[in-house]
Protein backbone atom coordinates (compact mmCIF):
# COMPACT_ATOMS: atom_id res chain seq x y z
CA UNK A 1 0.00 0.00 0.00
CA UNK A 2 1.78 3.59 -1.16
CA UNK A 3 1.87 6.20 1.38
CA UNK A 4 0.09 9.04 -0.83
CA UNK A 5 -3.40 7.43 -1.30
CA UNK A 6 -5.41 10.06 -1.74
CA UNK A 7 -9.25 10.82 -4.07
CA UNK A 8 -11.34 13.33 -5.38
CA UNK A 9 -12.39 13.83 -1.64
CA UNK A 10 -14.50 16.46 -0.56
CA UNK A 11 -12.98 18.79 1.59
CA UNK A 12 -15.25 17.80 4.63
CA UNK A 13 -13.52 14.34 4.33
CA UNK A 14 -9.52 15.73 4.75
CA UNK A 15 -10.56 17.70 7.74
CA UNK A 16 -12.57 15.30 9.65
CA UNK A 17 -10.47 14.20 12.98
CA UNK A 18 -10.17 11.07 14.20
CA UNK A 19 -13.37 8.77 14.34
CA UNK A 20 -14.71 6.56 17.15
CA UNK A 21 -15.83 3.84 15.08
CA UNK A 22 -14.08 2.69 11.79
CA UNK A 23 -15.85 -0.38 10.89
CA UNK A 24 -12.71 -2.18 10.12
CA UNK A 25 -12.19 -4.15 7.03
CA UNK A 26 -13.69 -7.62 7.07
CA UNK A 27 -11.57 -10.56 6.71
CA UNK A 28 -10.24 -11.63 3.24
CA UNK A 29 -11.08 -15.29 3.88
CA UNK A 30 -14.84 -16.05 4.22
CA UNK A 31 -16.35 -19.31 4.33
CA UNK A 32 -19.61 -21.61 5.09
CA UNK A 33 -21.61 -21.35 8.19
CA UNK A 34 -19.11 -24.07 9.99
CA UNK A 35 -16.36 -21.45 9.24
CA UNK A 36 -13.80 -23.87 7.61
CA UNK A 37 -15.21 -24.99 4.44
CA UNK A 38 -16.54 -23.72 1.16
CA UNK A 39 -14.26 -20.36 1.39
CA UNK A 40 -13.06 -17.39 -0.64
CA UNK A 41 -10.46 -15.44 -0.36
CA UNK A 42 -10.12 -11.96 -1.94
CA UNK A 43 -8.12 -8.98 -1.11
CA UNK A 44 -9.01 -5.97 1.27
CA UNK A 45 -10.25 -4.03 -2.08
CA UNK A 46 -12.37 -6.81 -2.87
CA UNK A 47 -11.58 -7.44 -5.97
CA UNK A 48 -8.36 -9.00 -7.92
CA UNK A 49 -7.06 -7.68 -11.24
CA UNK A 50 -8.79 -10.19 -13.10
CA UNK A 51 -12.06 -9.66 -10.87
CA UNK A 52 -12.24 -13.44 -10.44
CA UNK A 53 -13.08 -14.89 -6.72
CA UNK A 54 -11.03 -17.12 -5.82
CA UNK A 55 -12.15 -20.49 -3.86
CA UNK A 56 -11.34 -23.12 -1.66
CA UNK A 57 -12.21 -26.52 -0.47
CA UNK A 58 -11.53 -25.26 3.26
CA UNK A 59 -10.11 -22.39 5.68
CA UNK A 60 -7.81 -23.49 8.80
CA UNK A 61 -6.80 -20.68 11.56
CA UNK A 62 -3.90 -22.27 13.59
CA UNK A 63 -3.47 -20.42 16.58
CA UNK A 64 0.08 -22.08 17.61
CA UNK A 65 3.01 -23.40 15.34
CA UNK A 66 2.54 -27.36 16.09
CA UNK A 67 -1.19 -26.16 14.72
CA UNK A 68 0.37 -24.69 11.77
CA UNK A 69 2.92 -27.79 11.12
CA UNK A 70 -0.41 -30.14 11.47
CA UNK A 71 -2.36 -28.01 8.91
CA UNK A 72 0.47 -28.07 6.57
CA UNK A 73 0.84 -31.81 7.09
CA UNK A 74 -2.87 -32.79 6.39
CA UNK A 75 -3.02 -30.67 2.98
CA UNK A 76 -3.30 -33.03 0.09
CA UNK A 77 -4.06 -29.89 -2.60
CA UNK A 78 -3.36 -26.76 -3.12
CA UNK A 79 -2.15 -24.36 0.13
CA UNK A 80 -2.11 -21.07 -0.06
CA UNK A 81 -1.16 -18.46 2.69
CA UNK A 82 -3.51 -15.22 3.24
CA UNK A 83 -3.13 -12.83 6.09
CA UNK A 84 -5.56 -10.55 8.59
CA UNK A 85 -5.35 -7.83 5.96
CA UNK A 86 -4.52 -8.97 2.04
CA UNK A 87 -3.26 -5.96 1.16
CA UNK A 88 -1.37 -7.21 -2.29
CA UNK A 89 -3.11 -6.78 -5.48
CA UNK A 90 -1.70 -9.43 -7.50
CA UNK A 91 -3.30 -13.24 -6.59
CA UNK A 92 -1.18 -14.14 -3.92
CA UNK A 93 -3.55 -15.77 -1.59
CA UNK A 94 -5.32 -17.92 -4.64
CA UNK A 95 -4.54 -21.44 -4.61
CA UNK A 96 -6.75 -21.76 -8.08
CA UNK A 97 -9.52 -24.20 -8.34
CA UNK A 98 -12.16 -25.33 -5.85
CA UNK A 99 -10.60 -28.12 -3.63
CA UNK A 100 -6.92 -26.08 -2.22
CA UNK A 101 -6.95 -25.09 1.12
CA UNK A 102 -6.33 -21.59 2.40
CA UNK A 103 -4.26 -20.83 5.83
CA UNK A 104 -4.48 -17.62 7.79
CA UNK A 105 -1.66 -16.17 9.74
CA UNK A 106 -4.61 -13.69 11.30
CA UNK A 107 -4.21 -15.53 15.02
CA UNK A 108 -0.22 -16.52 14.62
CA UNK A 109 0.22 -12.62 15.95
CA UNK A 110 2.19 -12.45 19.32
CA UNK A 111 5.62 -11.85 20.90
CA UNK A 112 8.05 -14.64 20.52
CA UNK A 113 11.04 -12.72 22.72
CA UNK A 114 12.59 -9.95 23.33
CA UNK A 115 16.48 -9.65 23.44
CA UNK A 116 17.15 -5.70 24.30
CA UNK A 117 21.17 -6.52 25.11
CA UNK A 118 21.75 -8.51 21.34
CA UNK A 119 19.08 -5.75 19.86
CA UNK A 120 16.59 -8.96 18.67
CA UNK A 121 12.92 -9.00 18.35
CA UNK A 122 10.99 -12.33 17.48
CA UNK A 123 7.68 -12.45 16.50
CA UNK A 124 5.12 -14.60 14.65
CA UNK A 125 4.19 -13.92 11.17
CA UNK A 126 0.52 -12.79 11.29
CA UNK A 127 1.29 -9.99 13.72
CA UNK A 128 1.15 -6.35 11.87
CA UNK A 129 3.36 -3.66 11.79
CA UNK A 130 1.34 -1.93 13.52
CA UNK A 131 1.76 -4.05 16.41
CA UNK A 132 5.51 -4.81 15.43
CA UNK A 133 6.46 -1.38 16.04
CA UNK A 134 5.10 -0.58 19.14
CA UNK A 135 6.55 -4.11 20.38
CA UNK A 136 10.16 -2.72 19.37
CA UNK A 137 9.58 0.98 21.02
CA UNK A 138 7.98 -0.46 24.36
CA UNK A 139 11.63 -2.40 24.93
CA UNK A 140 13.51 1.15 23.47
CA UNK A 141 13.92 -0.29 20.54
CA UNK A 142 13.22 0.72 16.89
CA UNK A 143 13.26 -1.08 13.39
CA UNK A 144 14.46 1.39 11.04
CA UNK A 145 12.14 1.22 7.84
CA UNK A 146 9.12 0.13 6.84
CA UNK A 147 6.19 0.69 4.18
CA UNK A 148 4.22 3.90 5.43
CA UNK A 149 1.29 1.64 5.67
CA UNK A 150 1.02 -0.19 9.10
CA UNK A 151 -1.92 -2.59 8.39
CA UNK A 152 0.58 -5.22 6.51
CA UNK A 153 1.62 -8.05 8.38
CA UNK A 154 5.26 -9.39 8.76
CA UNK A 155 4.30 -12.51 6.64
CA UNK A 156 3.01 -10.37 4.22
CA UNK A 157 5.75 -7.58 3.94
CA UNK A 158 8.41 -10.76 3.25
CA UNK A 159 6.68 -12.33 1.22
CA UNK A 160 6.28 -9.24 -1.67
CA UNK A 161 9.24 -7.42 -0.47
CA UNK A 162 7.45 -4.53 1.25
CA UNK A 163 9.41 -1.33 1.80
CA UNK A 164 9.67 2.16 2.90
CA UNK A 165 12.66 4.80 1.75
CA UNK A 166 16.48 4.86 1.57
CA UNK A 167 19.70 4.08 0.39
CA UNK A 168 21.06 3.90 4.16
CA UNK A 169 22.67 1.95 5.75
CA UNK A 170 21.04 -1.71 4.96
CA UNK A 171 18.24 -0.10 2.83
CA UNK A 172 14.83 0.62 3.52
CA UNK A 173 13.41 -2.92 2.72
CA UNK A 174 11.56 -4.65 5.63
CA UNK A 175 13.94 -8.21 5.01
CA UNK A 176 17.21 -6.59 5.24
CA UNK A 177 16.63 -6.52 8.91
CA UNK A 178 15.67 -10.02 9.19
CA UNK A 179 18.38 -12.36 10.78
CA UNK A 180 15.75 -15.27 11.49
CA UNK A 181 12.73 -17.46 10.24
CA UNK A 182 10.78 -20.64 10.94
CA UNK A 183 9.09 -21.75 8.06
CA UNK A 184 7.26 -24.82 7.87
CA UNK A 185 7.41 -26.32 4.34
CA UNK A 186 5.93 -30.02 3.12
CA UNK A 187 7.84 -33.51 3.78
CA UNK A 188 7.86 -36.76 2.94
CA UNK A 189 5.53 -39.49 4.49
CA UNK A 190 8.62 -40.41 6.88
CA UNK A 191 8.53 -36.45 8.49
CA UNK A 192 5.23 -36.32 8.56
CA UNK A 193 4.24 -35.01 5.76
CA UNK A 194 5.18 -31.21 7.25
CA UNK A 195 8.69 -30.16 9.02
CA UNK A 196 10.05 -26.73 10.58
CA UNK A 197 12.93 -25.31 8.97
CA UNK A 198 14.86 -23.06 11.02
CA UNK A 199 17.13 -20.49 8.88
CA UNK A 200 19.54 -17.94 10.85
CA UNK A 201 21.89 -15.41 9.65
CA UNK A 202 24.63 -17.03 6.98
CA UNK A 203 22.47 -19.70 6.10
CA UNK A 204 22.06 -19.28 1.99
CA UNK A 205 18.63 -20.17 1.84
CA UNK A 206 17.12 -17.35 3.70
CA UNK A 207 18.16 -14.70 1.01
CA UNK A 208 15.52 -17.22 -0.53
CA UNK A 209 12.71 -17.22 2.20
CA UNK A 210 13.05 -13.14 2.94
CA UNK A 211 11.04 -12.73 -0.24
CA UNK A 212 9.26 -15.33 -0.89
CA UNK A 213 5.79 -14.46 -2.80
CA UNK A 214 4.36 -17.38 -0.32
CA UNK A 215 5.72 -20.11 -2.42
CA UNK A 216 7.86 -22.24 -0.19
CA UNK A 217 5.67 -22.46 2.71
CA UNK A 218 4.41 -20.81 5.68
CA UNK A 219 6.90 -18.64 7.58
CA UNK A 220 5.97 -18.66 11.32
CA UNK A 221 8.16 -16.71 13.08
CA UNK A 222 10.63 -13.90 12.64
CA UNK A 223 13.63 -12.50 14.13
CA UNK A 224 14.20 -9.42 13.70
CA UNK A 225 17.87 -7.22 14.34
CA UNK A 226 16.90 -3.62 15.42
CA UNK A 227 18.65 -0.72 16.11
CA UNK A 228 17.77 1.71 19.65
CA UNK A 229 15.04 4.22 19.59
CA UNK A 230 15.33 7.07 17.74
CA UNK A 231 13.63 10.49 16.51
CA UNK A 232 12.89 11.37 13.35
CA UNK A 233 12.45 15.65 12.12
CA UNK A 234 10.25 15.40 8.72
CA UNK A 235 9.61 18.93 6.49
CA UNK A 236 7.66 18.65 3.31
CA UNK A 237 8.65 20.90 1.09
CA UNK A 238 6.72 21.86 -2.38
CA UNK A 239 9.13 22.82 -5.56
CA UNK A 240 8.72 23.37 -9.47
CA UNK A 241 9.78 20.00 -10.87
CA UNK A 242 11.56 21.53 -14.01
CA UNK A 243 14.97 20.27 -12.05
CA UNK A 244 13.21 16.65 -10.61
CA UNK A 245 15.57 14.25 -13.05
CA UNK A 246 18.55 15.79 -11.20
CA UNK A 247 17.07 15.93 -7.67
CA UNK A 248 16.30 12.43 -7.93
CA UNK A 249 19.60 11.34 -7.73
CA UNK A 250 21.05 12.95 -5.10
CA UNK A 251 17.85 13.33 -2.56
CA UNK A 252 18.57 9.85 -1.53
CA UNK A 253 22.25 11.07 0.22
CA UNK A 254 21.19 14.61 1.22
CA UNK A 255 18.10 12.49 3.51
CA UNK A 256 17.71 9.30 5.30
CA UNK A 257 14.01 9.23 4.89
CA UNK A 258 13.82 11.25 2.34
CA UNK A 259 11.13 10.20 -0.64
CA UNK A 260 9.70 12.70 -3.36
CA UNK A 261 6.03 13.43 -4.98
CA UNK A 262 5.29 14.24 -8.56
CA UNK A 263 2.36 16.17 -9.52
CA UNK A 264 2.89 16.47 -13.33
CA UNK A 265 -0.44 18.53 -14.32
CA UNK A 266 0.60 20.64 -11.95
CA UNK A 267 4.46 21.06 -12.72
CA UNK A 268 5.84 20.32 -9.21
CA UNK A 269 7.34 17.79 -6.55
CA UNK A 270 6.92 17.67 -2.74
CA UNK A 271 10.12 16.71 -1.56
CA UNK A 272 9.88 14.68 1.83
CA UNK A 273 13.13 16.19 3.93
CA UNK A 274 13.58 13.59 6.37
CA UNK A 275 16.27 12.49 8.85
CA UNK A 276 17.00 10.99 12.04
CA UNK A 277 17.34 13.13 14.61
CA UNK A 278 18.99 12.54 18.70
CA UNK A 279 16.28 11.41 21.07
CA UNK A 280 16.32 14.23 23.36
CA UNK A 281 15.24 16.43 20.56
CA UNK A 282 11.81 18.67 21.56
CA UNK A 283 8.90 17.22 20.25
CA UNK A 284 6.54 13.91 20.14
CA UNK A 285 5.53 13.92 16.69
CA UNK A 286 2.59 12.20 15.13
CA UNK A 287 1.91 10.38 11.93
CA UNK A 288 -1.78 9.96 11.04
CA UNK A 289 -1.99 10.17 7.57
CA UNK A 290 -4.83 11.60 6.02
CA UNK A 291 -5.50 9.12 3.29
CA UNK A 292 -5.39 6.17 6.62
CA UNK A 293 -8.36 7.59 8.43
CA UNK A 294 -11.75 6.45 8.99
CA UNK A 295 -13.67 8.73 6.48
CA UNK A 296 -17.69 8.74 6.80
CA UNK A 297 -19.28 6.37 4.53
CA UNK A 298 -21.70 8.90 2.71
CA UNK A 299 -18.60 11.22 2.23
CA UNK A 300 -17.07 7.79 0.35
CA UNK A 301 -19.92 7.57 -1.17
CA UNK A 302 -20.25 10.88 -2.59
CA UNK A 303 -16.50 11.60 -3.62
CA UNK A 304 -16.90 8.17 -5.79
CA UNK A 305 -19.95 9.59 -7.47
CA UNK A 306 -18.14 12.72 -8.40
CA UNK A 307 -15.13 10.92 -10.04
CA UNK A 308 -17.31 8.60 -11.91
CA UNK A 309 -19.17 11.41 -13.26
CA UNK A 310 -16.01 13.35 -14.30
CA UNK A 311 -15.25 10.16 -15.63
CA UNK A 312 -18.00 9.54 -17.84
CA UNK A 313 -18.36 13.41 -18.75
CA UNK A 314 -14.50 12.82 -20.38
CA UNK A 315 -14.02 16.66 -19.72
CA UNK A 316 -10.78 17.66 -18.94
CA UNK A 317 -11.29 21.10 -17.42
CA UNK A 318 -13.48 20.06 -14.81
CA UNK A 319 -11.33 17.20 -14.44
CA UNK A 320 -8.24 19.21 -13.77
CA UNK A 321 -9.80 21.52 -11.75
CA UNK A 322 -11.16 18.59 -9.23
CA UNK A 323 -7.64 17.39 -9.38
CA UNK A 324 -6.12 20.26 -7.26
CA UNK A 325 -8.57 19.71 -4.52
CA UNK A 326 -6.64 16.64 -3.20
CA UNK A 327 -3.10 18.09 -2.92
CA UNK A 328 -4.06 21.14 -2.02
CA UNK A 329 -5.65 20.16 1.31
CA UNK A 330 -3.40 17.46 1.98
CA UNK A 331 -0.66 19.99 2.07
CA UNK A 332 -2.63 22.30 4.03
CA UNK A 333 -3.21 19.91 7.08
CA UNK A 334 0.11 18.49 6.75
CA UNK A 335 -0.98 15.30 5.49
CA UNK A 336 -2.30 13.95 8.67
CA UNK A 337 1.30 15.29 10.34
CA UNK A 338 0.95 16.56 13.83
CA UNK A 339 3.24 18.22 16.45
CA UNK A 340 1.44 16.84 19.76
CA UNK A 341 -1.10 13.93 18.74
CA UNK A 342 -3.77 16.90 18.11
CA UNK A 343 -2.82 20.16 16.14
CA UNK A 344 0.13 20.87 13.37
CA UNK A 345 1.73 23.56 14.39
CA UNK A 346 4.69 23.82 11.79
CA UNK A 347 7.81 22.08 10.31
CA UNK A 348 9.79 20.35 11.76
CA UNK A 349 7.45 17.09 13.10
CA UNK A 350 9.95 15.66 15.48
CA UNK A 351 8.49 12.10 16.60
CA UNK A 352 9.71 9.05 18.05
CA UNK A 353 9.84 6.49 15.10
CA UNK A 354 7.46 4.65 15.86
CA UNK A 355 5.25 7.40 15.40
CA UNK A 356 6.48 8.69 11.98
CA UNK A 357 7.31 5.59 10.31
CA UNK A 358 3.83 4.21 9.65
CA UNK A 359 0.15 4.84 10.22
CA UNK A 360 -3.14 3.27 9.55
CA UNK A 361 -5.96 4.39 11.88
CA UNK A 362 -8.82 3.35 9.94
CA UNK A 363 -8.38 -0.20 11.00
CA UNK A 364 -7.90 0.62 14.91
CA UNK A 365 -11.59 1.62 15.50
CA UNK A 366 -14.67 -0.16 16.96
CA UNK A 367 -17.34 -1.39 14.35
CA UNK A 368 -19.69 1.55 14.17
CA UNK A 369 -21.86 -0.46 11.33
CA UNK A 370 -19.85 1.03 8.15
CA UNK A 371 -20.99 4.75 9.47
CA UNK A 372 -17.30 4.82 9.05
CA UNK A 373 -14.46 3.17 7.15
CA UNK A 374 -11.43 2.73 5.26
CA UNK A 375 -11.69 4.56 2.29
CA UNK A 376 -11.08 1.21 0.42
CA UNK A 377 -13.28 -1.34 2.00
CA UNK A 378 -14.99 -3.00 -0.42
CA UNK A 379 -18.56 -3.32 0.93
CA UNK A 380 -19.19 0.55 0.68
CA UNK A 381 -18.63 0.69 -2.80
CA UNK A 382 -16.41 3.74 -2.42
CA UNK A 383 -13.06 4.77 -4.08
CA UNK A 384 -11.79 1.54 -6.02
CA UNK A 385 -8.54 2.09 -8.01
CA UNK A 386 -5.11 0.49 -9.24
CA UNK A 387 -2.14 0.89 -8.13
CA UNK A 388 1.04 -0.08 -10.19
CA UNK A 389 4.48 -0.02 -8.54
CA UNK A 390 7.95 -0.22 -10.21
CA UNK A 391 11.80 -0.19 -9.75
CA UNK A 392 14.07 1.82 -12.02
CA UNK A 393 18.07 1.28 -11.18
CA UNK A 394 19.64 4.56 -9.94
CA UNK A 395 21.40 4.99 -12.83
CA UNK A 396 18.49 5.30 -15.12
CA UNK A 397 16.82 7.24 -13.01
CA UNK A 398 17.13 10.64 -14.41
CA UNK A 399 16.75 9.56 -18.13
CA UNK A 400 13.24 8.12 -16.95
CA UNK A 401 11.86 11.22 -15.16
CA UNK A 402 12.79 13.06 -18.17
CA UNK A 403 10.95 10.92 -20.50
CA UNK A 404 8.11 10.89 -18.08
CA UNK A 405 8.48 14.79 -18.16
CA UNK A 406 7.89 15.10 -22.64
CA UNK A 407 5.14 12.63 -21.93
CA UNK A 408 3.42 14.80 -19.57
CA UNK A 409 4.47 18.23 -21.87
CA UNK A 410 2.76 16.28 -24.92
CA UNK A 411 -0.20 16.62 -22.96
CA UNK A 412 -0.62 18.08 -19.42
CA UNK A 413 -3.94 17.47 -18.81
CA UNK A 414 -3.67 13.69 -19.52
CA UNK A 415 -2.21 13.72 -15.99
CA UNK A 416 -5.24 15.61 -13.44
CA UNK A 417 -5.83 12.08 -12.49
CA UNK A 418 -2.82 11.53 -11.38
CA UNK A 419 -2.87 14.39 -9.25
CA UNK A 420 -6.14 13.66 -7.87
CA UNK A 421 -4.14 10.91 -6.50
CA UNK A 422 -1.41 12.99 -4.91
CA UNK A 423 0.70 12.29 -7.44
CA UNK A 424 3.42 9.53 -8.61
CA UNK A 425 5.21 8.39 -5.27
CA UNK A 426 8.88 7.61 -5.31
CA UNK A 427 11.07 5.83 -2.44
CA UNK A 428 14.35 4.93 -2.59
CA UNK A 429 15.48 0.57 -2.14
CA UNK A 430 18.63 -0.90 -1.85
CA UNK A 431 19.91 -3.36 -3.56
CA UNK A 432 19.43 -6.60 -1.69
CA UNK A 433 21.42 -10.21 -1.18
CA UNK A 434 17.73 -11.50 -1.12
CA UNK A 435 17.16 -13.66 -4.63
CA UNK A 436 13.91 -11.70 -5.41
CA UNK A 437 14.60 -8.73 -4.01
CA UNK A 438 16.16 -5.20 -5.64
CA UNK A 439 19.63 -6.40 -8.16
CA UNK A 440 20.61 -2.79 -7.79
CA UNK A 441 20.30 0.26 -6.12
CA UNK A 442 16.56 1.64 -7.26
CA UNK A 443 13.64 4.37 -6.63
CA UNK A 444 10.19 2.89 -6.85
CA UNK A 445 7.45 4.52 -8.68
CA UNK A 446 3.97 3.96 -7.00
CA UNK A 447 0.68 5.29 -9.56
CA UNK A 448 -2.68 5.04 -8.66
CA UNK A 449 -5.51 5.82 -10.62
CA UNK A 450 -9.34 4.81 -11.44
CA UNK A 451 -10.39 1.65 -11.40
CA UNK A 452 -14.54 1.10 -13.13
CA UNK A 453 -16.55 -0.93 -10.95
CA UNK A 454 -17.93 -2.54 -14.59
CA UNK A 455 -17.17 -6.04 -14.66
CA UNK A 456 -16.45 -5.26 -18.37
CA UNK A 457 -13.73 -2.90 -17.26
CA UNK A 458 -14.84 0.72 -18.85
CA UNK A 459 -12.16 2.32 -20.36
CA UNK A 460 -10.40 5.41 -18.00
CA UNK A 461 -9.81 8.44 -19.47
CA UNK A 462 -6.66 8.90 -20.91
CA UNK A 463 -5.84 5.15 -19.88
CA UNK A 464 -2.96 5.48 -22.46
CA UNK A 465 -0.85 7.59 -21.02
CA UNK A 466 -0.30 5.64 -18.17
CA UNK A 467 -0.21 2.30 -19.78
CA UNK A 468 2.71 3.86 -21.64
CA UNK A 469 4.58 5.17 -18.90
CA UNK A 470 4.32 1.86 -17.36
CA UNK A 471 5.57 -0.05 -20.71
CA UNK A 472 8.37 2.74 -20.74
CA UNK A 473 9.47 1.62 -17.42
CA UNK A 474 9.13 -1.72 -17.64
CA UNK A 475 10.43 -1.97 -21.62
CA UNK A 476 13.05 0.75 -22.29
CA UNK A 477 14.04 0.75 -18.38
CA UNK A 478 14.14 -2.51 -17.15
CA UNK A 479 12.12 -1.96 -14.23
CA UNK A 480 11.10 -4.50 -11.64
CA UNK A 481 7.17 -4.90 -10.72
CA UNK A 482 6.16 -4.68 -7.02
CA UNK A 483 5.43 -8.42 -6.35
CA UNK A 484 2.49 -7.09 -4.07
CA UNK A 485 1.39 -4.44 -6.67
CA UNK A 486 0.57 -4.18 -10.58
CA UNK A 487 -1.96 -5.67 -13.09
CA UNK A 488 -0.82 -8.95 -15.20
CA UNK A 489 0.84 -7.30 -18.25
CA UNK A 490 3.43 -6.18 -15.56
CA UNK A 491 5.17 -9.57 -14.73
CA UNK A 492 5.24 -11.05 -17.98
CA UNK A 493 8.85 -11.74 -18.66
CA UNK A 494 9.56 -10.36 -15.07
CA UNK A 495 11.23 -13.03 -13.46
CA UNK A 496 14.19 -13.20 -16.24
CA UNK A 497 15.39 -8.97 -14.86
CA UNK A 498 16.31 -11.33 -11.50
CA UNK A 499 19.69 -12.15 -11.62
CA UNK A 500 19.34 -15.32 -8.97
CA UNK A 501 16.00 -16.13 -9.54
CA UNK A 502 17.57 -19.93 -10.70
CA UNK A 503 18.16 -20.21 -7.47
CA UNK A 504 15.19 -19.39 -5.76
CA UNK A 505 14.00 -21.98 -8.12
CA UNK A 506 16.26 -24.60 -7.22
CA UNK A 507 15.25 -23.55 -3.01
CA UNK A 508 11.52 -24.08 -3.95
CA UNK A 509 12.10 -27.29 -5.81
CA UNK A 510 13.73 -28.81 -1.95
CA UNK A 511 11.06 -27.08 -0.02
CA UNK A 512 8.18 -27.91 -1.75
CA UNK A 513 9.22 -30.52 -4.97
CA UNK A 514 5.40 -31.21 -5.75
CA UNK A 515 4.18 -27.26 -5.78
CA UNK A 516 1.54 -27.64 -3.10
CA UNK A 517 2.17 -24.04 -2.25
CA UNK A 518 2.83 -22.73 -5.69
CA UNK A 519 -0.72 -21.79 -7.84
CA UNK A 520 -1.08 -21.02 -11.84
CA UNK A 521 -0.21 -17.37 -10.93
CA UNK A 522 2.98 -18.04 -9.04
CA UNK A 523 4.17 -20.54 -11.77
CA UNK A 524 3.62 -17.77 -14.80
CA UNK A 525 5.15 -14.94 -12.60
CA UNK A 526 8.45 -17.19 -11.80
CA UNK A 527 8.25 -18.21 -15.62
CA UNK A 528 7.86 -22.05 -14.78
CA UNK A 529 5.16 -22.27 -17.11
CA UNK A 530 2.48 -20.34 -18.78
CA UNK A 531 1.99 -16.50 -18.82
CA UNK A 532 0.59 -13.95 -16.68
CA UNK A 533 -1.13 -12.25 -19.90
CA UNK A 534 -4.67 -13.22 -20.01
CA UNK A 535 -5.72 -12.51 -24.01
CA UNK A 536 -8.76 -11.94 -25.15
CA UNK A 537 -11.90 -9.19 -25.62
CA UNK A 538 -10.66 -5.30 -24.07
CA UNK A 539 -7.53 -7.47 -22.02
CA UNK A 540 -5.55 -3.85 -22.37
CA UNK A 541 -8.33 -2.34 -20.87
CA UNK A 542 -8.11 -4.31 -17.86
CA UNK A 543 -4.29 -4.65 -17.67
CA UNK A 544 -4.02 -7.74 -18.05
CA UNK A 545 -2.27 -7.74 -21.54
CA UNK A 546 -0.29 -5.30 -24.00
CA UNK A 547 -2.24 -4.47 -27.14
CA UNK A 548 -1.53 -5.95 -29.98
CA UNK A 549 -5.02 -5.58 -32.07
CA UNK A 550 -7.62 -2.96 -31.71
CA UNK A 551 -10.27 -5.97 -30.18
CA UNK A 552 -7.52 -5.61 -26.90
CA UNK A 553 -8.87 -2.44 -26.38
CA UNK A 554 -12.17 -0.98 -27.00
CA UNK A 555 -13.03 -0.33 -30.46
CA UNK A 556 -16.82 -0.21 -29.83
CA UNK A 557 -16.19 2.96 -27.72
CA UNK A 558 -13.48 4.37 -29.78
CA UNK A 559 -10.51 2.72 -28.12
CA UNK A 560 -7.77 1.19 -30.49
CA UNK A 561 -4.43 -0.25 -30.13
CA UNK A 562 -2.07 2.50 -30.81
CA UNK A 563 2.04 3.08 -30.22
CA UNK A 564 3.41 4.78 -27.31
CA UNK A 565 3.90 9.13 -28.29
CA UNK A 566 7.58 9.22 -26.42
CA UNK A 567 7.89 5.32 -25.85
CA UNK A 568 7.14 4.44 -29.30
CA UNK A 569 7.32 0.68 -28.97
CA UNK A 570 4.62 0.82 -26.66
CA UNK A 571 1.11 -0.68 -27.19
CA UNK A 572 -1.62 1.56 -25.48
CA UNK A 573 -5.10 1.85 -26.33
CA UNK A 574 -5.98 5.30 -26.76
CA UNK A 575 -9.32 7.30 -27.71
CA UNK A 576 -9.73 8.42 -31.32
CA UNK A 577 -13.33 10.20 -31.76
CA UNK A 578 -13.15 10.44 -35.41
CA UNK A 579 -12.66 6.92 -35.64
CA UNK A 580 -15.67 7.00 -33.35
CA UNK A 581 -17.79 9.10 -35.09
CA UNK A 582 -16.84 7.07 -38.14
CA UNK A 583 -18.11 4.04 -37.00
CA UNK A 584 -21.31 5.45 -35.51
Amino acid sequence: MRAHLAILLLPVLLTTSRLAGGSPPPDPVSCALDGTSDCTVTNTYGSFPDRTICHAANATFPNTEQELLAAVAAARRKVKVATSQSHSFPKLACPGGRDGTIISTARLNRTVAVDVSRGLLTVESGMLLRDLVKVAADAGMALPHSPYWYGLTVGGMLATGAHGSSLWGKGSAVHEYVVGIRIVTPAPARQGFAVVRELNAGDSDLDAVKVSLGVLGVISQVTFELQPQFKRSVTFVTRDDKDMPAQLAVWCGLHEFGDVAWLPWQGKAIYREDNRVATSTPGNGLNNYLGFRSQPTQGLLTARAAEERLEENDTDIARCLAAQQAPAMFELHAYGFTNDDAFFTGYPVVGFQHRIQASGTCIDGHDDALLSACMWDPRISGPFFYQSGFSVAMSKVPAFAADMQRLRDLDPQAFCGVDAKLGVLMRYVKASSAYLGKAEDSLDFDVTYYRSYSGGGAPRAHADVYDELEQMALGKYGALPHWGKNRNFAFDGAIAKYPKAAEFRKVKDRYDPEGIFSSEWSDQVLGIKGSPNVVGAGCAIEGLCVCSDDSHCAPEQGYLCRPGKVYTKARVCRFERTRLLDEL
